[in-house]
């Protein structure tokens, strides 16, 4: 009710702004180019009056949405060189603070921030600016790779965004098969990690009683889910994700229930990357399942390793042995699963590797190279297991030859092991995890001696 109360007066008062321009000549003939939507920007900025404003700012995201790509990167380019700090502003600003004059330090901050950062504000009054703007972000990401000079504007919505989607804003909300259709359309479309492949899947994922999904929305996005959780209720820690997708599973008993798996986390915002919500999404959603479900008493995700198969094909250091090399070049025949002589032969090459890969490989940054971990660990989570083919999806023989993992969220070490992860980029990892990795070291000692 109170969306729909708000979204009637910003209409409101565009159509009497419109009213006003009209009065006073001005033409809403929208623009063709960016040239065009540079005069629009310059004539929202000089502008003071807030109906007209919002009017100015829907005309030029009207526009915006007009453009083709080689004007859009030109309109950035504008953003980037022509709508800067005010550099007169600046200097007075730099020399006033030189002065000593009390408060100068905050006049030269206002001072220094750039024009696009308040144009974007404006356009945020627009009715549906915010969702606007989040689109704009992600046509700028999609144009602007190996773009140094258009930086600048992606950090200045990046900047605005964190402010606007603070977890305060957030509301979490659970999603049922009642939910309304077009959210629901919405999580099969937004799926990351497994897909969704007909409506019916979608319905063995959130309808029964082992299973639940959440996300997070805002209030000037209501019907767009910006993260969501799949979660599924069981009385032990998974190793694979079929039995858990499997058409004809058999629902565990709520009381039976112990183990809360995380086993699909999706950002649907591409304009939003960059900004966290997945770390207050978990601690958010266990608190919910706790509340509802006094009796769980393990917090656990059931990950891919999208980067597995790609670091193993590039990686040069590893001292792998002729037999090894070829055992790993049949991952590149899709029928590999089917050999279980081979299977076997390959997991006793592939599992100490990956403990390798988790526990040791680092980013330039010196973190972990695998994205997932990277979340999870510094969210205080603990690596607990390695999991053989535990997606023999195609996508998961492709991505990671079949490797998924386990990590553990236990509530007493959590602010521990974030700790050890963001001060000392420690790996928390279990005594399985270790051992794997003791003998992939024994290994490479033998290949290295022999």
């Amino acid at each position: 009710m109170n969306n729909d109360f708000f979204s009637d007066l910003l209409a409101s008062i565009s159509e009497r702004g419109r009213s006003l321009l009209r009065r006073s000549g001005w033409s809403s003939a929208a623009p063709v180019n960016a040239g065009g939507m540079v005069a629009l920007c310059e004539g929202l900025l000089s502008g003071r009056g807030e109906a007209s404003g919002t009017v100015l700012a829907r005309d030029v995201l009207d526009a915006y949405r007009g453009l083709d790509d080689a004007d859009r990167t030109a309109f950035f380019e504008a953003l980037a060189s022509a709508f800067g700090p005010d550099r007169d502003k600046v200097e007075k600003a730099i020399e006033l603070w030189r002065s000593g004059v009390g408060g100068a330090g905050g006049s030269l901050h206002f001072a220094s921030e750039p024009r696009r950062q308040e144009l974007f504000r404006r356009l945020n009054r627009a009715p549906g600016g915010t969702g606007e703007l989040v689109a704009m972000r992600a046509d700028l990401l999609n144009l602007s790779k190996d773009r140094k000079d258009l930086d600048t504007v992606n950090r200045d919505l990046e900047h605005l965004f964190m402010s606007w989607f603070n977890r305060g804003f957030l509301v979490l909300r659970r999603i049922h098969w009642s939910s309304p259709a077009n959210i629901l359309e919405k999580v099969i479309r937004y799926e990351a990690v497994h897909e969704i492949h007909d409506w019916d899947d979608l319905r063995r994922r959130i309808d029964p009683v082992d299973r639940r999904c959440y996300a997070f929305f805002h209030p000037a996005l209501p019907d767009e889910p910006l993260i969501f959780v799949e979660v599924a209720l069981t009385d032990g820690i998974p190793g694979a994700i079929a039995p858990l997708l499997a058409k004809d599973r058999v629902p565990v008993p709520i009381e039976r229930a112990r183990t809360a798996v995380f086993y699909s986390i999706s950002n649907t915002q591409r304009g939003l990357a960059g900004i966290s919500f997945g770390n207050f999404l978990i601690k958010q959603v266990v608190e919910e399942l706790r509340r509802e479900l006094p009796k769980l008493d393990s917090f656990v995700t059931l990950s891919p390793v999208p980067g597995f198969m790609r670091w193993l094909k590039r990686e040069p250091e590893l001292p792998l042995g002729d037999d090894d090399r070829a055992l790993l070049a049949h991952l590149d025949d899709d029928n590999w699963i089917n050999d279980p002589e081979l299977v076997e032969k390959l997991r006793a090459v592939i599992e100490p590797l990956a403990a390798y890969y988790f526990l040791k490989a680092k980013n330039p940054r010196g973190k972990p190279v695998d994205p997932v971990a990277r979340f999870h660990l510094g969210n205080g989570a603990r690596l607990e297991q390695i999991n053989w083919l535990g997606d023999v999806s195609p996508k998961g023989l492709r991505e990671s030859a079949g490797v998924m993992v386990n990590y553990l969220y236990r509530l007493d070490d959590i602010e521990k092991n974030h700790e050890a992860y963001a001060n000392d980029d420690e790996v928390v990892a279990s005594n399985a995890v270790k051992k794997l990795l003791k003998g992939e070291g024994r290994r490479l000692l033998d290949l290295r001696l022999s």
